[in-house]
């Protein structure tokens, strides 16, 4: 299973070069670090609201492509344990200590 972390570098560094870009031209026209888009692009950060934004604009994407394909499960609370929501049969039950 993808990260979310890892399913957003991937969207970047894909808009990146589909844009022509080098990381430091993204960094410059969206006004961060480079260094912060290296960290972004390995999967090793996730980046705030602000930062999603201008990294889009800088590419000429959305923010809703750079997040495309990430999703969240919650976890539900069941009787003897955890179980992540989905899981109809209880095998993925996590027993609480």
């Amino acid at each position: 299973m993808t990260s979310p972390a890892e399913r957003f570098a991937a969207n970047l560094k894909r808009m990146r070069v589909a844009a022509g870009l080098s990381q430091e031209a993204v960094a410059f026209r969206a006004n961060i670090h480079r260094t912060q888009v290296s960290l972004l692009e390995k999967g090793e950060r996730m980046p705030r609201v602000e930062t999603l934004v201008k990294l889009g604009g800088a590419i000429g994407a959305t923010p809703d492509d750079l997040l495309a394909g990430i999703t969240w499960e919650p976890i539900t609370v069941v009787e003897g344990g955890l179980l992540v929501a989905g899981s109809e049969d209880g095998d993925d039950a996590a027993e609480e200590t």
